[in-house]
């Protein structure tokens, strides 16, 4: 879960800081153009100033020795437009309505004929200040900014004062400022990841702790809670009801397996009344009687019912003493221990084991081989083989393989086995209470293993045990 929500929560808030960042980018970008603007609007008004006493015919004239104040005044202009232009390195000069030049810096500069300067003119020849340019980014490396202001006398526009300034130091500006933009951007969003790293793991803390303990509870260990941990109130809330639930279904649980533990223990004294008046009432009737010998059959097998129920109940109930265990040794004490069996069927029991180690429940872990290895010599006729095999499952699992050669199962019988009371209607004859591999799931279960089963080539079933390597608490 946190894989999906860290990427929108660092998504959302990288949004919100470009939101922020580009409009907070053109503002300044914005700013540093308008103070050049208006530094230029304050120069072309003073030159207009001193333009508007220069009449038509004084300018070029003040190296004469009669020179006027008039020609002191457009002398002192085109000074003025050259000083400019050798300290700024802008263009400005002072032009008729006709487009002819009053003074201009540098000699030859002439108003543009077309585009942005020319408009600017044309404006301020109406009277009034050309419009702001457009905005110049750092990208626009010949972008300039012309600014014109008419020069008015006595009511009429006589002339224009116009500016054509570099952008250069204006583009570094704004450049400068958008890296200070950008990089306090970069750690906005270094402080967002790590803000958002925290408030999913605040978030899913519980989330996880809820995971872990309902796959406990699922693969039988019934006993696993949820903590008291920190996280949104409605997860913290949720995290409470969940512990009371599992109370419940470990109530209800227990309630059950008391009572198959009782009802067994309880059934086992009457049967065994009834077995004995069984026996003493066979003594008055003939030998061999067949119906005699029916009832002991079925008095035989509801004992071995109850046997198994009473079994069922203790591996349900009680909890596994986890280990690490030698399960290649494990495995070949067992299959000694069922050789003599197997011999007297008249069937061969092998084995291939190792050094191979498992966490587990030694005595429940035996139960369970146990129960399957009974169950293979059951099925296998006389002649076959039965064969156990202990191997590694990847990196995380020890198993152990009985194959045994029997008749095996159709597929529909495939989807029931392991089920409780079920069996075969092929196997009927044969002596069982259908628990066996019931009672080997739940010896396997709770100790983190599992027990499944397959068709084996050509012929009979193929069960896998299977333990984890390392204890189940540590993952």
């Amino acid at each position: 879960m946190s894989t999906r929500l860290l990427p929108l929560l660092i998504v959302l808030m990288a949004g919100v800081l470009l939101a922020l960042g580009f409009p907070l980018a053109v503002s300044l970008a914005s700013a540093q153009q308008q103070d050049v603007v208006v530094d230029r609007i304050d120069d072309t008004a003073r030159v207009a100033a001193l333009a508007q006493f220069v009449s038509e015919g004084d300018v070029g004239v003040a190296g004469s020795g009669a020179a006027t104040g008039s020609d002191e005044r457009g002398t002192m202009l085109e000074e003025e437009l050259r000083r400019y232009f050798e300290v700024y390195g802008i263009r400005a000069g002072v032009f008729y309505r006709d487009g002819e030049a009053m003074a201009r810096a540098p000699e030859g500069w002439t108003v543009p004929r077309t585009g942005e300067g020319r408009l600017a003119f044309q404006e301020a020849l109406l009277g009034r200040r050309s419009d702001d340019p457009q905005q110049v980014w750092p990208w626009q490396r010949h972008g300039r900014l012309i600014v014109a202001s008419p020069v008015v006398r006595d009511g009429d526009v006589v002339a224009v004062v116009v500016t054509d300034s570099p952008t250069g130091q204006m583009r570094s500006r704004i450049l400068e400022g958008w890296t200070y933009i950008a990089a306090g951007e970069a750690a906005a969003m270094l402080l967002a990841v790590g803000a958002a790293f925290r408030l999913t793991g605040w978030v899913l803390r519980p989330v996880r702790v809820l995971d872990a303990a309902t796959h406990d509870i699922a693969t039988g260990r019934m006993k696993s809670r949820v903590a008291a941990a920190g996280g949104p109130p409605e997860l913290r809330r949720l995290a409470h009801s969940f512990n009371e639930m599992a109370d419940n279904v470990e109530d209800v649980l227990e309630q059950q397996r008391a009572f198959v533990a009782d009802a067994s223990h309880q059934l086992r004294n009457p049967l065994a009344a009834l077995l004995l008046r069984i026996e003493l009432l066979a003594l008055e009737l003939p030998a061999g009687n067949e119906e005699i010998a029916s009832v002991r059959t079925e008095g035989k097998r509801l004992g071995q019912v109850l046997d198994d129920l009473l079994d069922l109940a203790l591996a349900e109930h009680a909890p596994a003493d986890l280990r690490l265990t030698d399960v290649g040794a494990l495995v070949s004490e067992r299959v000694a221990a069922w050789r003599a069996y197997a011999e007297e069927k008249g069937v061969r029991l092998t084995e291939s084991t190792g050094a191979l180690t498992g966490w587990a429940d030694p005595v429940a872990l035996s139960s369970a081989l146990d129960a399957v290895v009974d169950n293979a010599l059951k099925f296998t006729p006389e002649g076959g083989e039965v064969d156990v095999t202990v191997a590694r499952a990847g990196s995380d699992r020890t198993t152990i393989t009985v194959t045994d050669g029997g008749p095996g199962l159709s597929d529909d019988e495939m989807d029931r086995i392991g089920d409780r009371f079920w069996r075969s209607n092929r196997h009927q004859n044969v002596k069982g209470s259908g628990l066996g591999l019931s009672i080997s799931r739940a010896l396997l279960a709770a100790g983190g293993g599992t027990i499944a089963y397959e068709q084996a080539e050509p012929r009979g079933l193929r069960v896998t045990l299977a333990v984890p390597r390392s204890s189940p608490g540590s993952s």
